[in-house]
């Protein structure tokens, strides 16, 4: 009896210690930062395609007003609750075009890392409330838009490659000199735990995309008898590269669509075991360009690879953005822990010390 309860014991503190370790690990934040450049770039881009047609869905009379909309959500009480600070501003055309021209000021300055906290949250708010104001135009990716704005609201988003993190330098630098000696004291970029959880609310929200994604396609026979690809390269109204040449090549159609659907419905399982997620976020690159360039779906095809990078180690964005970090000398205290764990577990490259950057 003994023996039983010790073992659930063991249990239970594993379970508890694993889950504060997969949420609450201080991590470096140099890919949510990437996500966040990225992110805030991509939303800029969409709102700012919004300006060639703002009157026309936003203004005094919009192709889709309140009444409209109202029968909708009679239907469909997904609009019920949505939130749009547009529906306020619509009657005005000048105040409408002052509060699109300040969304995109806040978009940019999320790309640019500037006062990361305050824009982040600003961001969420303004794309949410774009979605919800249209919800006819609503695309897949105002959904992933949405998506990331909201999981850049949880940490440091700006804590590097950001103007935050340059001015955060030159205040330093005014204070203290411009010396190398001053440079070398500049205070490292700490691990975060609100980098982590964001981090961690992306994967499991794109595994859940991929999964419902994959399971929805089953449903389909054309997924199972393998034509499901030439169904989509065959549609002209998304056809942007000719791919119909693809007729002649019945084999090689099969193993596209198999393979993606496959991928699809496995990627919440694979995707997290170091050995088998290279191949996973390998497999994702050609499946959204192959989206982006011959469906027609550029933005929504880059934007989930910007979703993908999440499952990306921060040490190998520094290893391909700043290798300079790379190379600077890790403290002594956290290079022997370090050295501790790997002889323990194998080395992990999820977390790390301060950086420098």
């Amino acid at each position: 009896m003994n023996m039983i309860s010790a073992y659930f014991r063991e249990l239970r503190q594993a379970a508890v210690a694993g889950w504060n370790r997969f949420w609450f690990a201080p991590t470096d934040p140099a890919t949510y930062c990437l996500i966040r450049l990225l992110a805030g770039s991509m939303l800029f881009y969409t709102h700012l395609v919004w300006t060639k047609g703002l009157l026309d869905f936003f203004g005094p009379h919009p192709w889709l007003n309140a009444e409209a909309l109202a029968i909708s959500a009679a239907e469909s009480s997904a609009w019920l609750y949505s939130f749009s600070y547009l529906w306020w501003l619509g009657e005005s055309p000048t105040l409408l075009w002052i509060a699109h021209l300040a969304a995109l000021a806040v978009f940019a300055m999320l790309a640019l890392g500037w006062h990361s906290r305050v824009v982040s949250v600003l961001a969420f708010i303004i794309a949410a409330s774009y979605a919800n104001r249209s919800p006819v135009s609503l695309f897949g990716l105002d959904q992933i838009n949405c998506l990331l704005a909201m999981y850049l609201m949880l940490g440091p988003s700006g804590a590097c490659y950001s103007l935050d993190r340059w001015l955060q330098k030159r205040r330093w630098q005014k204070a203290h000199g411009e010396s190398p000696q001053a440079a070398a004291a500049l205070p490292p970029i700490a691990p975060s735990i609100g980098a982590n959880v964001g981090i961690r609310f992306i994967q499991l929200h794109m595994c859940v995309i991929y999964l419902f994604a994959g399971l929805g396609k089953l449903a389909g026979t054309s997924w199972w008898d393998g034509t499901a690809i030439w169904g989509s390269v065959a549609n002209l109204e998304y056809q942007s590269i000719d791919m119909t040449w693809l007729w002649a090549h019945p084999l090689l159609i099969n193993v596209l669509t198999h393979v993606t659907v496959w991928w699809e419905v496995s990627y919440p399982a694979l995707v997290w075991p170091r050995l088998t997620r290279p191949i996973v976020i390998a497999l994702a690159v050609p499946l959204h360009l192959g989206i982006a360039f011959f469906l027609g779906m550029i933005t929504f095809g880059t934007v989930m690879l910007f979703g993908n990078l999440a499952f990306v180690s921060p040490w190998i964005v520094r290893a391909v953005i700043d290798r300079r970090s790379l190379r600077r000398e890790t403290p002594p205290e956290a290079a022997a822990a370090g050295n501790d764990r790997s002889r323990r577990r194998g080395p992990n490259k999820n977390t790390g010390a301060a950086v420098s950057s």
